[in-house]
């Protein structure tokens, strides 16, 4: 329960007495708690909706896959996807999974500058990152790490937040043009303070495309850009990451692909020893590969009391864990459009007895277009070569 001093540093929009004060008057609080719920709601549907309309593309499809026109370019900044609520002259930070935070210094930043615009009420969307003071690259983890245990008011000092869109002005929907929604961004939020509109500018050429990922992302280490056109559509332009994995299964192909591999299914190995499901990759095989690996996995089957279902509700056939192989994919995805956790599979292996069991589902990741690289004859299946920390290092996991 927080005392009464605290309280009287908690905005009016969210129950007080069921926020949880980490420092000063910066607490945190739930979705359901808000005295509008449906702003979490509306939270949850932006995400979704912008998850469905963003196409991830890689770098050497921008001059085949993007069609030609005007694109709004921004650069994409590594946080937390939050939207801030301001009503009433006070504001706090909504995320998809019902994450409320409150009493933040940005907060303050946010509401004084949307006063000063006279606008009574807004719901704005964008990214909470943590600025380092040497100008690092943000990071994802250090938004978590700070705001969920901050250990001083310095961290709470370099929580910023990058505007990218507006849901709502005084109850009135936005600009159908994205130009004219970011202008009007840029008017309420100028500057460079903790409160200030993402970094973008209009291309109209590959070429240019091509210079800012160059820049921004290869340059500085942003996490990436995205493109948005009136016309075409939106796209979200990312570099390729990749994972070493350990080959816990396989399907073979039917009709014509018959003899052939169709799909594996990889893990990684957790501190205890254990093996995540993490997902399966399905292209970058030649056919003389998928003929090879099909041929030596059918050699290395294993028991398993767990059933994990593929294309075609295809059971996969386990295989022992001998094989690492090199991934690559556009992107890791931690949460569901709704801000819940994607979980996955955990599995023991007993060695002897060359048998899997299903232990529990914990948090991990989904991949966007996994591509198989090569094998990894140089690394073993251990919890140092195809550890679980490689996801975490580059996206947060719950």
């Amino acid at each position: 329960m927080a005392t009464s001093s605290k309280v009287q540093g908690a905005p009016n929009l969210i129950d007080s007495a069921r926020i949880e004060w980490k420092l000063g008057k910066y607490g945190v609080g739930q979705g359901k708690d808000l005295k509008n719920p449906s702003v979490w709601q509306r939270t949850q549907e932006y995400r979704r909706v912008q998850a469905s309309r963003l196409v991830p593309i890689e770098k050497k499809d921008i001059r085949s896959r993007l069609p030609a026109g005007e694109y709004h370019l921004s650069r994409k900044v590594d946080g937390e996807l939050a939207v801030l609520w301001f009503e009433g002259g006070e504001a706090l930070l909504v995320n998809p999974g019902g994450t409320v935070r409150v009493g933040l210094p940005l907060l303050v930043d946010a509401a004084k500058k949307l006063g000063k615009a006279s606008v009574k009420s807004a719901l704005v969307a964008g990214e909470l990152y943590y600025r380092h003071p040497s100008g690092a690259r943000p990071r994802v983890h250090d938004v978590g790490s700070a705001a969920r245990a901050p250990s001083s008011q310095e961290d709470l000092d370099r929580l910023c937040f990058a505007v990218f869109d507006l849901l709502e002005i005084d109850g009135q929907p936005t600009p159908v043009k994205h130009s004219d929604t970011f202008a009007r961004i840029t008017k309420l939020f100028s500057g460079k303070d903790r409160v200030h509109p993402v970094d973008a500018t209009t291309v109209k050429t590959a070429e240019e495309i091509d210079k800012y990922f160059a820049d921004w992302v290869e340059g500085q280490g942003s996490e990436g850009l995205v493109l948005r056109s009136d016309s075409a559509g939106g796209f979200k332009l990312k570099p390729r990451h990749t994972l070493d994995v350990a080959v816990i299964g396989f399907t073979e192909g039917t009709d014509d692909r018959k003899g052939m591999l169709h799909d594996l299914l990889c893990a990684v190995i957790r501190k205890d020893g254990s093996f995540q499901i993490i997902g399966r990759v399905g292209t970058g095989f030649s056919d003389d590969e998928r003929r090879a690996m099909l041929s030596d996995l059918k050699d290395m089957t294993a028991a398993s009391d767990y059933a994990e279902i593929g294309d075609g509700h295809v059971a996969y056939q386990m295989v022992r864990p001998q094989w690492v192989i090199e991934v690559s994919c556009l992107d890791l995805i931690a949460q569901t459009t709704r801000g819940g956790a994607i979980e996955r599979m955990i599995l023991s292996y007993d060695e002897k007895q060359s048998r899997y069991a299903p232990l529990r589902r914990l948090p991990l990741v989904s991949l966007i277009s996994p591509v198989f690289v090569r094998r990894r004859d140089d690394k073993r299946v251990n919890a140092v070569d195809v550890r679980a920390q490689q996801v975490a290092d580059l996206v947060e996991v719950a």
